[in-house]
């Protein structure tokens, strides 16, 4: 919770840092606001090659050029999952995270008319700005539905590949992530993440802000809590396909809502190698 402590009279007022010692709903309440704005205002980094997020540089000129660009106008993710996944024609394919529906409506082009594509996403702008998409283009081979990740809200063993970009690292429970991810794929079938993932200690500044949680940093996990998590939920042949270290501008960037620029204490402070962005894919084992 952001709160305000003021000095006294001809003192300057200080904000107190909104930590995040906070229960789930709080911490999923932030990110729906978050991503909620962002579904009603448009704003994406496609456009921009060097930028850590969004499409820029993580999609084929080809794939973009093939998208609504509504959706690109909200894309906010940190790769391309759709690149591992291995997806091809009749596959039903969930969609983790689905937001404005990049991702979701990728995989539609490669599943083709007789695939199917599932977008899930707890934030109800989000939802309502893909279903419009979806309606406005013409794609009917994707359908997206409202539902915290955590408790998908699709029957189990429907999925031949779960994808997700950039949205687990979101979640208070990932280990609940990864589970119902394994529930509603098929024996065989196949997951497919980008995430970001923890590779140094982040400044206590930073790991406790709930805009920054909101921002896919605070909430990031070493790869092996992440890989764990995977391993703990039945997953196998767990792979990291690559990995991109973010530099200390790229950080810097994914944090300009939390003000990084104006907090003192963070200023000189080198922000390169925390995180990175992995992409990862796993198998349900057919027995």
């Amino acid at each position: 919770m952001m709160t305000k402590a003021t000095k006294k009279s001809g003192k300057s007022t200080k904000r107190e840092v909104p930590k995040v010692e906070s229960s789930g709903d709080e911490i999923r309440g932030a990110v729906r606001e978050h991503y909620g704005n962002l579904a009603k205002t448009g704003s994406s980094c496609c456009s921009t090659k060097e930028s850590s997020c969004g499409c820029g540089g993580l999609y084929s000129q080809t794939e973009i050029l093939s998208l609504p660009q509504d959706a690109i106008a909200v894309s906010a993710g940190c790769g391309n999952p759709t690149a591992i996944a291995s997806l091809k024609p009749g596959m039903v394919v969930v969609d983790l995270g689905s937001g404005g529906g990049i991702d979701a409506f990728l995989s539609a082009r490669k599943v083709g008319p007789k695939g199917l594509v599932y977008g899930i996403d707890m934030t109800p702008e989000m939802i309502h700005r893909a279903r419009k998409t979806a309606r406005e283009t013409g794609i009917e081979n994707v359908e997206f539905r409202l539902g915290e990740i955590e408790h998908i809200p699709l029957d189990a063993g429907v999925a031949d590949v779960v994808i997700s970009n950039c949205v687990i690292n979101l979640s208070p429970d990932k280990q609940q992530v990864f589970k119902e991810a394994f529930r509603v794929l098929k024996p065989g079938g196949r997951l497919a993440v980008s995430d970001i993932v923890l590779i140094s200690e982040l400044p206590e500044d930073i790991r406790e802000n709930l805009t920054a949680w909101s921002s896919c940093v605070s909430g990031a996990v070493s790869e092996k809590e992440y890989v764990g998590a995977m391993k703990n939920a039945g997953f196998e042949q767990i792979k990291v396909e690559d990995r991109v270290v973010y530099t200390h501008e790229q950080l810097s960037d994914y944090l300009k809502s939390y003000e990084y620029a104006d907090r003192p204490e963070l200023r000189g402070r080198n922000l390169s190698e925390l995180i990175a962005s992995y992409r990862i894919t796993a198998v349900r084992p057919r027995k």
